[in-house]
């Protein structure tokens, strides 16, 4: 953008003072090198003649507030009880979020601000006009965690590998797995770990915090998943981590019939949805402190049964459904509309009858403020337990 400005800024001084031919040949010029159309790149060319200096450094004019104080305030208070998710996503479940936050009554703290037209207003927002009005409220700086995958030295050549480049999942069942270390700064020493698990295809993710990485405390969050998974376990791929390529985990699996896949080493992009999970879903969520107790654990899990109630039922994912290249020949990914996991899951059809009255049951009872709520005081609980840790000190139980 700053090339075409400096461009339309030279084209601008030899267009004041050419004939009406050259100004023609000046314009065809111009959309030539920007691409524009030729209107575009006439009034781009009048308005860089008029100005003086950069055009970075051009006052610009405020934008007049399309919607009402009262929406904004509404907005904020909508999002923070639905988990803080972006524009995107928040957007394309404003109706029901706001049906279910009225039919609790939790939106009591902006009550006197909730109208019909405040309500209209918010169900009309598009996802730019929520992220921008929402951007003095969130705070998006995390430090980079530390990864706690041990290559294994065993089985790599007799697993196959899945890539970014294979084609991709279209039926739910096949699962991405990963673990993510509650360490603190350092990796040195007991702590806890949390199994993480996603189905690509439908965005359901499951998440179990177990003791450390030996087979039988992963053992123990392997049954749980296969346990809790809406449909049968079709598969499962890996990262290179020892906690998963050994002979145990094998045998597991082979006494399921379950096929295992891995990716390439150092290659996140190969286990790109579970990566993005480990921090949107995990980090996000129980930070970056150091977890080794009991008490620790069952706030983790019970966080996480918190967590995946909010995202997999009531908080929208988009999914890769292919390329396209752009002007320039860029290439671009298509994705579909936003929809929750539960959505996805339902749209897919494969859910025998009693797990989908069962998750039907679950979903009509959830109430998004109650479960952030909820969240806010695990999470309190976890600051206070790791700032004891790090005083040398434990509070009370």
């Amino acid at each position: 953008m700053a090339a075409r400005r400096e461009i339309t800024k030279k084209f601008a001084r030899e267009y004041v003072r050419a004939d009406k031919h050259a100004k023609g040949e000046i314009l065809d010029g111009l959309v030539a090198a920007t691409g524009w159309t030729r209107d575009h790149a006439r009034r781009a060319i009048r308005s860089a003649n008029a100005r003086t200096g950069p055009a970075g450094r051009q006052p610009r004019k405020p934008r007049e507030r399309k919607y009402s104080y009262d929406a904004l305030v509404v907005l904020q208070e909508v999002w923070r009880l639905s988990g803080q998710p972006s524009g995107k996503y928040l957007a394309a479940v404003m109706d029901d979020t706001l049906e279910r936050l009225v039919r609790f009554g939790e939106l009591g703290k902006v009550g006197p601000r909730v109208t019909d037209l405040v309500l209209d207003e918010l169900r009309s927002m598009s996802a730019a006009t929520i992220d921008r009005y929402l951007k003095p409220h969130k705070d998006a700086a995390y430090p980079v965690a530390l990864s706690g995958t041990k290559p294994s030295h065993i089985l790599r050549s007799s697993i196959p590998q899945r890539t970014a480049m294979d084609a991709p999942l279209t039926v739910p069942g096949f699962l991405e797995l990963d673990t993510v270390a509650h360490c603190g700064h350092t990796l040195k020493g007991e702590h806890l770990w949390t199994l993480n698990a996603t189905d690509p295809v439908i965005g359901w993710t499951m998440m179990r915090t177990v003791r450390n990485k030996a087979f039988v405390h992963v053992h123990e969050g392997l049954n749980w998943i296969a346990k809790h998974a809406p449909v049968p376990i079709a598969g499962m791929d890996f990262d290179n981590g020892s906690e998963f390529l050994n002979w145990s985990v094998i045998a597991w699996a082979d006494n399921r019939d379950i096929p295992l896949t891995r990716g390439r080493p150092y290659q996140h992009n190969d286990n790109a949805h579970i990566e993005q999970r480990n921090g949107d879903w995990i980090r996000r969520h129980a930070f970056r402190y150091r977890y080794e107790t009991d008490a620790e654990m069952t706030l983790l899990n019970e966080l996480w049964d918190l967590v995946m109630a909010r995202k997999n039922h009531l908080l929208p994912c988009v999914k890769a459904t292919g390329w396209t290249a752009t002007g320039s020949g860029r290439k671009k990914r298509i994705y579909d509309t936003p929809r929750t996991p539960y959505q996805r899951l339902l749209d897919n059809g494969i859910l025998d009858a009693k797990t989908k009255t069962r998750l039907e049951h679950e979903h009509a009872k959830l109430n998004p403020a109650r479960i952030t709520r909820r969240i806010n005081q695990i999470q309190q609980q976890l600051i206070e337990l790791a700032s004891a840790r790090t005083q040398g000190t434990r509070p009370a139980a």
